[in-house]
């Protein structure tokens, strides 16, 4: 590898590893870790539709959520990391969830995320992330064929 794959390599899996970090707050149902892997301004777009922005309205945000639903754990895959100059990165994942009580994944709460990652004198911050519902209206294969892509990543990841 030359120093340009190596630097590219060394930049993906920096980007991943702020996802991981990222998923990991969600999973531990920490807000306000998850609220810090943001920029001041930060902002986040939810499933649902709901808008935060900064830090302090997205801890604050999901510590409600927190205390009062049990959310289910993301289960992910990375599907891409893109670079648009050396201080900016697109990483886009697929996700989905096995809601409390469950044994299968949800496929109605499989979704697309999408991560805007920037790079500040704190290290790589997520300055945008959008997490899109996967319906596939009207294309029930596609669902299926996402639902047991998610699938397949947590097999490996529990044997």
């Amino acid at each position: 590898m030359n120093n340009s794959q190596l630097s590219s390599t060394a930049n993906n899996d920096q980007i991943e590893k702020l996802y991981q970090a990222l998923i990991d707050s969600w999973n531990r149902r920490d807000a306000q870790s998850f609220a810090v892997l943001f920029t001041e301004d930060g902002e986040t777009i939810g499933f649902d539709g709901s808008q935060l922005i900064g830090q302090s309205e997205i801890a604050s945000n999901l510590h409600e959520i927190f205390s009062h639903h049990v959310t289910p754990p993301y289960i992910t895959k990375v599907k891409d990391v893109r670079f648009f100059g050396p201080d900016t990165a697109i990483l886009r994942a697929v996700v989905g969830m096995i809601p409390p009580g469950r044994t299968e994944i949800e496929p109605q709460l499989n979704a697309i995320q999408t991560l805007v990652a920037t790079k500040s004198e704190r290290g790589w911050l997520i300055a945008h992330l959008q997490t899109t519902p996967a319906q596939f209206h009207g294309r029930p294969d596609l669902l299926e064929q996402l639902t047991q892509e998610i699938e397949q990543v947590r097999s490996a990841t529990h044997k």
